[in-house]
């Protein structure tokens, strides 16, 4: 299972998704796009919880996948292909994308722009 950025917002925000979440980490091998690393930071930064504290977190429940030109090229073409019907899927959701794609796995995600996709929906 893929966690995006949604996902982890949930979990450390102790919302009944972030439940699910919980269950899903416990229950699954579980990866962590690197660009949500990123928006885990500003997150963090803005709602007052300690980055540091929150990236020991996702450390521990999850192996982050580290960003590659394969996973970038491809999340060019998935922004392209995707905006032709959602009009304001953007470029890091397309970076999550092509992790789960190339690497088979399921993104869990309360972000309407996978409902589409291989998605376990919050």
């Amino acid at each position: 299972m893929l966690l995006d950025t949604y996902a982890w917002v949930e979990f450390f925000n102790g919302t009944k998704k972030g439940e699910t979440v919980k269950r899903v980490l416990r229950a699954e091998t579980c990866f962590t796009s690197a660009i949500s690393i990123a928006e885990l930071s500003y997150w963090a930064e803005r709602k007052g919880f300690r980055i540091k504290d929150v990236m020991a977190k996702v450390g521990q429940y999850s192996s982050v996948l580290s960003l590659d030109e394969n996973i970038l090229e491809l999340a060019g073409a998935l922004k392209v292909f995707k905006r032709e019907t959602e009009k304001s899927f953007g470029l890091i959701d397309s970076i999550i994308l092509a992790h789960a794609k190339l690497l088979g796995l399921k993104v869990v995600t309360g972000d309407r722009h996978f409902e589409k996709e291989n998605a376990v929906m919050l």
